[in-house]
C-alpha cells in the first residue's frame, strides 16, 4: 500500500457531505436530553458514513494476512496518511464538543485542555517518535522491554494499556449513546449496541488498515464541518475576531471574566496537575503509540507527528471559534436552544451540545445532521483504535510473549486477538450501559494520569536512560497506576460526584493526581534502579548501548511488509 488509497465511494460522499452543508432541508428539533424524534437526516449521513467505511473494511480485509498487518498495517501507511490518522484519533467527541462546550460555559479558560494535549507533542516529536519506531513492533512493551526481562515489562505494559483503554472507552461509548438517544431517536441501550457491533467490524476484518482509512475518512469530514462552522461564525463579524470577542462579553452572563483566566481551574495546583497529565499522558496512550509501528521508517514515524501537530493545532483554533461562536448565537436567542427558553436552565441536551446547536444556527438542520452523524462516526473510529490496542496488549503482550515465551505462530495470535476484540467490545457496551446516568468526564482526565503516571515514565527512562533495570521500571510502573487511580477515587470528582459521599467528605483535595503519581513514579524507577544489584540488572545494563545504536540509527528495526 505504498500509493494513496483513493476509493471512489468514499470520496463521493465526503463531496456530498461537503456540497450540501449550507443547504437546507427538514429535521427534528433538539429537545431536552430525553430521546428525540427520529432525524431522518442524521441517520440517512451516519448510514452513508457507516456503508463507506465498511467497504474499506472489506477492501482492508483481503490485505490483512499477517498478525503484522492486522496490528500496524504491514507498516505501509505514509507519515502524511498516518499523520492525519493520529489527529483523528485525536480529535475526538471529547475534543470537539467537550472544548468547545467548555469554552462556551467559561470563555477563554476552556482553551487549557486543548493548549495541554499540543504541548504535549514536542514531547513525542522530539523525544519519542523515531525511537518508538526503531525499536518497536506491534505495542508499547516492544519498546519499553527491549532490553528488560520479558515476562514482569509486559504483564505490567498489559496492565496499564488496558486500564488507560477501558476509562477510555467508557467515556467514548457513553457519549455516543447519549448523542444518539438526542439526536437519533434511537433507544440508548440500541445505541451502544450499535456503536460496539460497528467497531467490532471494523477491527475484527480489517484490522490497523480499515481503522486508520476510517480515521482519516473521519478527520477530514470533521476538519471540513469545523472549518466551515467557524467561518460561518467569524463571516458574521467581517473575519474579525476582536469584533466576535466584545459581542460575546456583552451577551454572555459572566461578562469580561469569559476572557480572563481562572474560570474552569481555580487553585494552581490543580492547574498544574491537570497540565501535567495532559502533556506526559499524550506520550502514553497505547493507541496513539501504536500508530508509530504503522510507518515504513523513522523518518516517516517524525513526519507524522509533523502533520498530526499541524491538524491537531488548526483543529483546536477552530473548536475556539466555536465556542465563542457559540456565545454569540445561542444566547440571544434563547427560544430556540436553551431548556424552557431559560438560560438559567442551560442547553438543550447539556453544555456539550454547544457545537451541534451552532451547526444548526449557522447551516440549517442538514447541517445539523452532518455535524452529528460526523461526531458519532468520530466516537466509532476511536473505539475502534483503543480496542484493537487493548486486543495487542492481550494477544501479543500476555497471550504470546508472556504464556507462551514467543513460541507461537501469527495465525494463533491472531485468533487470541479477534477472540479479545469481541471480548473488549461486549465489556465497552456493559460498561457504556452501566454508566448511562454518571458523569463520565473524569474518565477521560484518569485515562490521561495513569497514562502519564505509569507508561509514560517507564517508556521515557527505559528507552533515555541507562541503568534503568527491569525492577525499576516494573516497580515505578504499579507504584505510578495504583496512586493515579487511588488519588483520583480520593478526590471531589469521584469521591463525592460518583460515589456519592457528602460534599466535603473527599481525601484528595485536588482534581487531578499527575502532580503527585507522575513524580513517585519516576523517582521509584530512578531509586530501585540505582539499588538494584542483581543479574538480571547487570544484563538489563549492558543491553543500553545496543538498545541506543537501534534507537537512533534504526539498524535491525522491523521493515514494513511490501503491500
Amino acid at each position: 500500500m505504498t500509493k494513496l488509497f483513493n476509493p471512489k465511494g468514499a470520496l463521493a460522499l465526503l463531496s456530498l457531505l461537503t456540497l450540501s452543508a449550507g443547504a437546507y432541508a427538514a429535521g427534528a428539533d433538539l429537545g431536552q436530553a430525553t430521546k428525540q424524534p427520529t432525524n431522518w437526516t442524521a441517520i440517512v449521513m451516519f448510514g452513508a458514513f457507516v456503508l463507506a467505511t465498511l467497504w474499506i473494511t472489506k477492501w482492508a480485509a483481503a490485505k490483512t494476512k499477517s498478525a503484522a498487518d492486522f496490528y500496524t498495517a504491514g507498516g505501509g501507511i505514509t507519515g502524511f496518511q498516518n499523520g492525519l490518522a493520529i489527529a483523528g484519533d485525536y480529535m475526538s467527541a471529547a475534543s470537539f464538543l467537550g472544548i468547545s462546550g467548555l469554552v462556551f460555559a467559561n470563555g477563554f479558560d476552556g482553551l487549557i485542555f486543548s493548549i495541554g494535549w499540543l504541548v504535549g507533542w514536542p514531547i513525542i516529536t522530539f523525544l519519542m517518535a523515531e525511537r518508538l519506531r526503531n525499536l518497536g513492533k506491534f505495542t508499547f512493551a516492544d519498546v519499553a522491554g527491549y532490553r528488560f526481562a520479558q515476562t514482569p515489562i509486559r504483564v505490567f505494559a498489559a496492565s496499564g494499556s488496558l486500564v488507560v483503554v477501558a476509562f477510555y472507552m467508557i467515556a467514548q461509548m457513553v457519549g455516543a449513546g447519549q448523542l444518539i438517544k438526542l439526536l437519533f431517536g434511537m433507544e440508548y441501550l440500541y445505541a451502544e449496541i450499535l456503536v460496539g457491533t460497528i467497531m467490532m467490524m471494523y477491527v475484527l476484518f480489517g484490522g490497523m488498515t480499515a481503522t486508520t482509512w476510517v480515521q482519516i475518512i473521519k478527520a477530514c469530514m470533521l476538519l471540513g464541518g469545523a472549518t466551515f462552522m467557524a467561518g460561518a461564525v467569524l463571516m458574521q463579524f467581517g473575519f474579525s475576531p476582536e469584533a466576535m470577542f466584545v459581542k460575546a462579553i456583552e451577551v454572555h452572563s459572566k461578562k469580561d471574566a469569559i476572557m480572563a483566566p481562572g474560570a474552569l481551574i481555580k487553585d494552581p495546583i490543580s492547574a498544574i496537575s491537570v497540565g501535567m497529565a495532559l502533556m506526559f499522558g499524550t506520550a502514553g496512550l497505547p493507541h496513539i503509540l501504536m500508530r508509530f509501528f504503522t510507518v515504513p521508517s523513522a523518518k516517516e514515524a517524525r513526519k507524522s507527528v509533523g502533520w498530526a501537530t499541524t491538524w491537531i493545532g488548526y483543529f483546536y483554533i477552530l473548536t475556539f471559534i466555536i465556542g465563542f461562536g457559540a456565545i454569540t448565537n445561542l444566547i440571544p436567542n434563547p427560544t430556540d436552544y436553551f431548556v424552557g427558553g431559560d438560560i438559567t436552565k442551560g442547553l438543550n441536551g447539556g453544555g456539550n451540545m454547544a457545537a451541534v446547536h451552532l451547526s444548526k444556527a449557522v447551516g440549517g438542520n442538514l447541517f445539523m445532521g452532518f455535524i452529528s452523524a460526523v461526531a458519532f462516526a468520530t466516537i466509532l473510529a476511536v473505539v475502534a483504535g483503543l480496542t484493537l490496542s487493548g486486543a495487542s496488549a492481550v494477544s501479543h503482550d500476555l497471550y504470546a510473549s508472556v504464556w507462551r515465551k514467543g513460541r507461537v505462530d501469527q495465525a494463533d495470535e491472531l485468533r487470541v486477538s479477534k477472540i479479545t476484540t469481541v471480548a473488549l467490545g461486549v465489556i465497552a457496551v456493559t460498561l457504556g450501559i452501566a454508566f448511562e446516568k454518571e458523569n463520565v468526564a473524569y474518565m477521560v482526565m484518569l485515562a490521561f494520569v495513569i497514562a502519564a503516571s505509569a507508561n509514560f515514565p517507564v517508556l521515557f527512562m527505559s528507552v533515555l536512560w541507562k541503568d534503568c533495570t527491569t525492577k525499576g521500571a516494573v516497580t515505578g510502573g504499579f507504584v505510578g497506576l495504583i496512586m493515579a487511580v487511588v488519588l483520583t477515587i480520593g478526590s471531589a470528582s469521584v469521591w463525592e460526584a460518583v460515589m456519592l459521599y457528602p460534599k466535603g467528605s473527599a481525601w484528595f483535595p485536588y482534581n487531578s493526581a499527575a502532580i503527585f503519581s507522575i513524580p513517585a513514579a519516576f523517582i521509584t524507577i530512578w531509586l530501585v534502579s540505582l539499588m538494584d544489584r542483581g543479574e538480571r540488572a547487570v544484563i538489563d545494563r549492558a543491553g543500553y548501548p545496543a538498545q541506543e545504536v537501534r534507537s537512533e540509527t534504526g539498524i535491525g528495526s522491523s521493515s514494513a511488509s511490501g503491500h
